[in-house]
């Protein structure tokens, strides 16, 4: 996928080693009597400020002649190991017993930065200076065991030998700035956003790398758009793997659009808030005070945000509404399909992105269908024949590459000619190949998510969808197989072309009346069915969920003629009458607003397993007793 831009020279990372998750990702070695109440107090609570989980010893363990097995643990899970190297260092025999394990454990992996606090390095690799005093002590109680003595001098020669920072001629704040960007760029090495298979086709150019890091006082608004599924999300993981550790404050908001639909945006400011508050994160308990934060905290900050797929002004404005919410040298990059939101917001770079080219889809498609670069001997033909019909979408090619994977050349032929019958300029119908195989449970379960459950949790998800009898665990499991569905962080999702896709399939079931489809979520469609009064009994499920507060002045005679209506939501819809009547076959409701102070008097509820009624009229379920 290109950019256009005005640079051309391509940026490609190399793909990503996975690494083992220790339980801690820094150690920290020093003499308490030197640094514990001053300098690495100062370094720790940065650490921890920056989300870097951090073994500190405690100042209450008894310290005897040796090392504790705890400590040794602690050594052994940790990712990196910090060796604060001061004064008094050496007269420790615990801190040279941690040293030598800290050297054995890692010195091989690069992954120890030894600090040279108010010593010269040269004393620490020939234990002169402060340091002779303490050998001769040790050397004098140790004298049966002189071997010990040398392991310890072999290990301070060798941490001084490393590679490390002098606190000379540099003052405290700096020291500990130097420190932490180490920490974060050896973490940033093992931890990344991206699949190597995602990278495909990306020419996002080393030089758009080097004027993003140019240093500058200026705060950055950057947009990137495009249509759904052309890789705005991927471009955008690219550059907050690429310069993340070069800021104070770094985050991807994902999924912006679907976060906001399902509810406010008060998640989202606190992911963004949180390696700032801390604890103190429950004070931002509505979207108002979540502002009120983002600015107050983050405008001393050098802060790297991404807020992927913005769809409306309003999320712009509750995540990053101006650029004095953030401190000097911040950069805000957004990625929308609405290209209009961009210049609504005088971004300062806006980037398109471009399909993928011929060879760079053939590889995409390859790596999806046959887990390598290229087509396998006697597939290259078939291959092109389907990177020729997904014309350069990346999400087409991952679907139609695990469409065909490990299955032989008539069926290949077979799903090719498949794809021909559908008219070249649908790319809804392309992707509705993988819904076409589905068995009639799992196509059930796949609408439902598209119209109703994106972006919940799994579990509620799987309840809902048992009630209406349906296999939902399996179900789902199997659509996330076949690149229709994700989970991710426990929820269920899918991409937005997939969504599109769901929501054109059921609109064929009948173009021209609403109302004799089986989900509606068009507020124009829903509204039709109400004032016309045209439902049938073909509707299984309604959710209207508006931006802002709507009036709907409709007919709820209509509920009469939904006996299999099952998942009923309305959010920010206020109705001028209020229901006579609801179908018993519900299994879901969720409606703000809800215009009565009771259910309907006949509804008998014997199916349904929620019910959400938030800022209603509701006092009780009837008039009455039932």
């Amino acid at each position: 996928m290109a950019l256009s831009t005005q640079r051309d020279s391509a940026f490609l990372p190399s793909p990503h080693l996975s690494a083992p998750q220790p339980n801690h990702d820094v150690f920290l070695s020093f003499r308490g009597e030197d640094t514990r109440l001053s300098f690495v107090s100062h370094l720790y609570h940065e650490l921890q400020l920056r989300g870097i989980k951090t073994f500190k010893d405690d100042p209450k363990l008894e310290r005897g002649t040796a090392i504790s097995s705890g400590l040794f643990n602690a050594i052994q899970e940790s990712r990196l190991a910090i060796v604060v190297l001061s004064p008094k260092y050496a007269s420790s025999t615990w801190c040279l017993d941690e040293l030598t394990e800290i050297l054995q454990c890692m010195k091989s992996k690069g992954t120890i930065l030894p600090v040279f606090y108010n010593v010269d390095p040269s004393n620490v690799r020939k234990q002169s200076g402060s340091f002779v005093d303490a050998f001769a002590e040790h050397e004098k109680r140790f004298r049966e065991d002189i071997d010990k003595v040398k392991r310890w001098r072999d290990a301070l020669t060798d941490v001084a030998n490393l590679s490390g920072i002098d606190s000379k001629n540099e003052c405290e704040r700096k020291l500990i700035e130097k420190i932490v960007e180490w920490v974060w760029s050896k973490m940033h090495r093992t931890f990344k956003l991206l699949d190597s298979t995602e990278l495909v086709g990306i020419k996002f150019t080393l030089g758009d790398i080097d004027w993003l890091l140019a240093p500058t006082d200026d705060v950055r608004f950057i947009g990137i758009w495009g249509m759904g599924g052309i890789g705005k999300t991927t471009i955008a993981k690219l550059v907050y793997e690429s310069i993340s550790i070069h800021f104070e404050v770094s985050c991807f908001l994902a999924n912006v659009r679907a976060v906001s639909e399902h509810g406010n945006l008060v998640n989202l400011q606190r992911q963004l808030l949180f390696p700032i508050l801390k604890e103190q994160i429950t004070q931002v308990w509505d979207e108002q005070w979540g502002t009120y934060f983002i600015k107050n905290c983050l405008s001393n900050k050098k802060v790297l945000l991404i807020l992927d797929d913005v769809s409306e002004s309003s999320q712009l404005e509750k995540l990053a509404g101006e650029k004095d919410w953030f401190g000097k040298g911040s950069i805000i990059i957004i990625t929308t399909r609405d290209k209009r939101l961009l210049v609504k917001h005088d971004m300062q770079v806006s980037y398109k992105v471009e399909g993928l080219g011929d060879d760079d889809a053939l590889e995409l498609f390859s790596r999806n269908a046959f887990k390598k670069n290229e087509p396998e001997e006697g597939f290259l033909e078939l291959s092109k024949g389907f990177v020729n019909y997904a014309r350069g979408l990346p999400l087409a090619l991952k679907l139609l590459g695990c469409l065909v994977y490990k299955r032989d050349q008539d069926e290949w032929k077979s799903e090719l000619d498949k794809l021909q019958k559908i008219p070249k300029s649908e790319i809804i119908d392309l992707l509705k190949v993988s819904y076409d195989g589905l068995d009639e449970m799992n196509k059930d379960i796949f609408l439902d998510v598209a119209f109703f459950h994106k972006g919940m949790v799994k579990k509620h998800v799987v309840e809902i969808l048992d009630s209406c009898g349906l296999c939902g665990n399996i179900g789902i499991n199997a659509l996330v197989q076949k690149s229709l569905l994700t989970i991710s962080h426990g929820n269920v999702g899918m991409h937005d072309l997939i969504q599109e896709m769901a929501l054109e399939i059921v609109r064929r079931e009948c173009p021209e009346e609403p109302g004799r489809r089986s989900r509606l979520c068009d507020d124009d469609d829903i509204s039709h069915v109400f004032i016309n009064n045209t439902a049938t009994n073909k509707i299984k499920g309604i959710a209207l969920r508006m931006m802002r507060l709507e009036m709907a002045d409709w007919n709820c005679e209509a509920f009469s003629k939904m006996c299999n209506l099952k998942v009923l939501e309305f959010d920010n819809v206020i109705f001028s009458s209020s229901p006579i009547i609801l179908p018993n076959s519900l299994r879901s409701i969720k409606w703000s607003h809800y215009p009565s102070k009771f259910l309907p008097s006949g509804f008998q509820p014997n199916f349904l397993i929620a019910l959400k009624m938030r800022h209603s009229k509701l006092v009780r379920l009837w008039d009455g007793r039932k």
